[in-house]
């Protein structure tokens, strides 16, 4: 392999993070209402969840990821061909997100602030959890069912990120 091809880290937003999923703030939330007697706003409808297909159910965990030193070599990215996959941080720290719309292109990396959470849709190829500073909770919503619903490349190009 050459040398590593440096990923450029852009701050995380709902335009530049559209082609691969939703970005899940309340920040610019397209739909928020009062509820509770109006003692809690709901920002309504995030993400889109998909998790039915051929014969999946939604699963809600927890992923505790341990922090990732920088520079860090991105060699391998994973897909879920059989539904979405959302991350919400019960923490704020920041995290990195590596994606690409394909193994054979360039990756895309993003910066999440405090309050971002991210949900892949299905078969977005991007790289593993990337827990930044400390350990951080991540509450994860996605597919539980029959059927292989993770794929692992290894890439041909080595990416190394640093911020």
């Amino acid at each position: 392999m050459s040398a590593p091809v440096t990923l450029v880290v852009t701050p995380l937003t709902r335009d530049a993070f559209a082609p691969f999923g939703d970005v899940i703030e309340a920040a610019g939330a397209a739909t928020a209402y009062a509820i509770n007697a109006g003692t809690t706003t709901r920002f309504h409808d995030l993400a889109t969840i998909d998790a039915a297909r051929d014969g999946g159910r939604p699963v809600v965990s927890i992923f505790r990821a341990q922090p990732r030193e920088l520079p860090l070599h991105v060699r391998m990215l994973e897909r879920h061909p059989l539904g979405s996959q959302a991350f919400v941080p019960l923490g704020p720290q920041p995290y990195l997100i590596v994606v690409a719309e394909d193994p054979s292109l360039p990756p895309r990396a993003f910066l999440a602030r405090d309050g971002q959470g991210i949900n892949y849709r299905a078969g977005t190829w991007h790289h593993p959890l990337l827990a930044l500073h400390a350990v951080s909770d991540f509450l994860v919503i996605d597919r539980a069912g029959p059927g292989n619903n993770c794929d692992e490349v290894e890439l041909d190009t080595d990416y190394l990120v640093t911020l």
